[in-house]
């Protein structure tokens, strides 16, 4: 065995979502061969890729038909986080996605989607931040368990900024960290602005490969302000299945895709899909409707992310400090991971076949 003929060999291996091979996307790497041992590397595009197994038993196939049948296939994986910006302000250079996480009206779980999508993908392998940008109702300091927290300051030459409180692994930050949660946030929109502003130019996030950002529900200033300050690799978009959320998550959809904004949608998750009651876990109740996003996501021509059952155990997890990811029901669990991995998967496509992440110029 060469390694000529294992890299032919991988050259029939494709990358399921990219849609070419793993040699031609110079995916393979560090290709060692001892007697029948063959052992490399692939680079995968997210650490969070819910493919590799699917990668690797494809590659040990191909070795062993191509090469040699008695071939012992040792695939290790290590990742470069795929990104596709383009910033002339360099704001949060060290983060390589920003994932906004968005519904056209409040009340259908974009925080617990929001929260738990960015615990996957931590879960998964990623750096992960997550940035409570509802700032007149944010939900970040009850649902990690971090009410009455501060964060810290530190100097980065000459300048203070923000540390951001890590909690399950991931770097949050919420208004609700600077201001008493008994006080309301009474704050006319180009206030709000500034605020958002201010949680991505001064704060520390450092290097990650997501930066997942809950936002307020609806269109609005806090929006265009996020658009127009960082580069937003893409949306998604939270709804129920009841018409009265399809028709709001229509309007969503609208704000990002008009000519002015054009950022593009990774796709839709519909939460709250079904009811399972703990004592009957194979049993499915359609309370709000039956697969709305799944239709709303086909009338778009936009990819559709998953399903999030309406639990009760992810209601308790989110008032209790601990996100459905970190809890035990296992079906809750496999939801959000299946979500998530479709997304990161979504993302990679985005940043392999769609123009560059831009800052938003100019909103007339």
């Amino acid at each position: 065995m060469t390694e000529k003929d294992i890299l032919q060999a991988l050259s029939t291996v494709q990358e399921p979502d990219l849609g070419k091979d793993l040699v031609t996307l110079n995916m393979v790497k560090d290709i060692k061969i001892k007697d029948n041992d063959v052992f490399f590397t692939i680079v995968l595009t997210t650490p969070a890729c819910p493919m590799k197994d699917a990668m690797a038993s494809a590659s040990e196939n191909a070795i062993r038909t191509m090469v040699n049948k008695d071939a012992k296939v040792h695939v290790n994986f290590t990742a470069n986080t795929t990104s596709n910006r383009v910033d002339q302000r360099q704001t949060l250079k060290g983060v390589k996605n920003i994932i906004a996480v968005v519904s056209g009206k409040g009340g259908v779980g974009k925080s617990t989607v929001a929260a738990n999508l960015a615990l996957a993908l931590k879960e998964g392998g990623a750096s992960v931040g997550l940035m409570d940008a509802d700032i007149y109702g944010p939900s970040v300091p009850i649902m990690f368990g971090l009410r009455g927290e501060r964060p810290m300051m530190k100097d980065v030459e000459g300048k203070g900024l923000i540390v951001p409180i890590e909690k399950y692994g991931i770097k949050t930050l919420s208004i609700g960290f600077l201001v008493d949660e008994k006080n309301a946030v009474v704050w006319r929109g180009p206030m709000a602005s500034s605020a958002i502003r201010q949680f991505v130019t001064d704060v520390d996030w450092g290097e990650l490969d997501y930066l997942v950002l809950d936002m307020p529900p609806g269109t609005g200033d806090i929006h265009l302000t996020i658009v127009q300050t960082v580069p937003v690799t893409g949306v998604i978009v939270v709804t129920t299945p009841q018409d009265v959320a399809l028709a709001d998550a229509k309007k969503a959809i609208a704000m990002f895709g008009q000519a002015q904004v054009k950022v593009p949608i990774i796709g839709i998750v519909e939460n709250m899909a079904y009811f399972t009651p703990e004592e009957l876990p194979d049993n499915k109740y359609y309370i709000f409707g039956k697969e709305g996003g799944k239709r709303l996501a086909e009338e778009y021509d936009i990819p559709f992310l998953g399903q999030i059952p309406l639990v009760q155990s992810i209601r308790e997890g989110g008032d209790q400090g601990v996100p459905a990811m970190v809890g035990k029901d296992e079906v809750t669990k496999k939801a959000f991971r299946e979500f998530a991995g479709v997304s990161v998967r979504n993302i990679s496509i985005r940043n392999a076949n769609m123009p560059k992440t831009a800052v938003v110029e100019m909103i007339k």
